[in-house]
């Protein structure tokens, strides 16, 4: 049985940092970081500087390289900066249990595919707008916080939270927070939970697999 995977929902602006959030529609293009006085020394924080820079670098560059252009560019610097493996775990919750170890790295490799093309079927141009990252992160157990904030021309700015895991270079992001406090994990869970429901591990991996595909063909 095939089972749809609606993996990515939410509003355009906040969609399009989040890679987990998508509607179908255009996403407004972002962003430029705010200039910075000095270099961020906090791991946590480079990471996410670094990710956006990366994106920034795509994003003027993104009629050249088209869409698999882009993801080819996006796939190292996503893959080192999210805790991909993490996230599928958690998204999936208890039932990962029950996935035997091949259906585990399938929706992890699935899962991987479809943020990396969701980021690269979105981010296809660049208009001006600004994002800043907070220096100082904020510690949340053994975890921290790094606190970002999207402005759009004309709009309030939007806070987009990251939770960051682990020590120094290894630091990852496992989930972030839409206007603060919207866990896109939580969101995911409930989403991957129904597909499993209807067709178990192997509708959830099919339905990401294609919805991966239609993203990288521009759909």
């Amino acid at each position: 049985m095939t089972t749809k995977v609606t993996a990515f929902k939410g509003k355009a602006i906040a969609a399009a940092f989040v890679a987990l959030t998508m509607t179908g529609t255009a996403l407004p293009a972002l962003a430029q970081q705010a200039p910075a006085t000095a270099e961020a020394a906090d791991p946590a924080v480079a990471k996410v500087k670094g990710f956006y820079d990366t994106l920034l670098s795509c994003m003027k560059q993104a009629k050249q390289l088209g869409v698999k252009g882009r993801a080819e560019k996006l796939d190292p610097v996503i893959k080192s900066t999210f805790d991909l493996a993490t996230m599928t775990r958690l998204a999936v919750g208890p039932a990962w249990e029950k996935f035997t170890p091949d259906q585990q790295k399938g929706a992890i490799d699935a899962f991987t595919k479809v943020t990396v093309a969701t980021y690269a079927n979105q981010f296809d141009g660049f208009n001006g707008e600004v994002f800043d990252v907070d220096p100082t992160p904020k510690a949340r157990g053994a975890d921290q916080i790094v606190e970002t904030k999207l402005t759009p021309g004309g709009q309030p700015p939007v806070p987009l939270n990251y939770l960051m895991r682990g020590q120094g270079d290894q630091t990852r992001i496992v989930d972030v927070y839409l206007n603060g406090t919207i866990s896109q994990l939580a969101t995911r869970r409930s989403e991957f939970s129904a597909a499993i429901q209807q067709g178990g591990a192997d509708a959830l991996i099919q339905g990401l697999q294609q919805q991966a595909e239609k993203l990288l063909a521009g759909a």
